[in-house]
């Protein structure tokens, strides 16, 4: 039947989820020990943007090598952003406390600086929704990864929205009413995301292999 055939718009769904699945399960297996964390996620954002885009290839083989080769970058990104997501809990934590602990003007104090954390931390979501999808698209030093990464993040805020909100359903959907959707998990984040990303990695993107426009070409 059409409807099972290869090239059937049924079929190629459920070979992208079984991608899903099975990145899933190696971002789960290379993310560990918690310090390849990055490196494991630019491996699935560089294989969910090539299908994204239409691209075919072995997807373990793809994987490994973007592992391997943006390993360095993504992690040191990565340490740095979960050093700082730590602080940005522990204060929020601390504060959340102190406001409730306390009497006269403090608590107003206190509720002030519980504000500067969240905007702080919506910050921080916007770069860490980013960065790693840059890793595995451009080549650049940290320091721009992480500034490059909230600026593309405010410029394309719609897709922002829509990819944390991606991440924040199928969390929601998994922990509260289908928990085997977890053999998906972040893989399909990754792939529903990179339908989303693509477009945004190209545009954001420079191609040192494309021919440049040269005017004097024509004489």
């Amino acid at each position: 039947m059409k409807f099972f055939s290869y090239d059937s718009k049924f079929s190629q769904i459920m070979l992208k989820f079984c991608y899903a699945c099975w990145l899933n399960l190696l971002w789960a297996l290379c993310s560990i020990p918690i310090v390849t964390v990055g490196a494991s996620t630019t491996a699935l954002y560089y294989v969910m943007l090539k299908l994204a885009r239409g691209e075919e290839g072995n997807v373990t083989t793809m994987f490994f090598r973007s592992f391997k080769e943006n390993f360095k970058q993504a992690t040191v990104l990565w340490l740095i952003l979960f050093a700082f997501g730590l602080f940005l809990g522990a204060d929020g934590y601390v504060l959340a406390h102190l406001r409730k602990s306390t009497a006269g003007p403090l608590p107003v104090v206190f509720t002030l600086l519980l504000a500067v954390v969240i905007a702080a931390a919506v910050l921080y979501t916007i770069v860490l929704i980013y960065v790693f999808p840059l890793v595995a698209s451009v080549k650049n030093t940290n320091l721009a990864m992480l500034k490059n990464s909230f600026l593309v993040g405010t410029r394309y805020l719609f897709v922002t929205i829509l990819v944390f909100a991606i991440h924040f359903v199928i969390f929601f959907i998994t922990v509260r009413f289908f928990t085997p959707l977890l053999i998906a998990g972040e893989g399909l984040c990754a792939l529903l995301s990179s339908l989303l990303l693509w477009r945004v990695m190209d545009a954001v993107s420079y191609n040192p292999d494309a021919a440049p426009e040269d005017d004097d070409a024509e004489e």
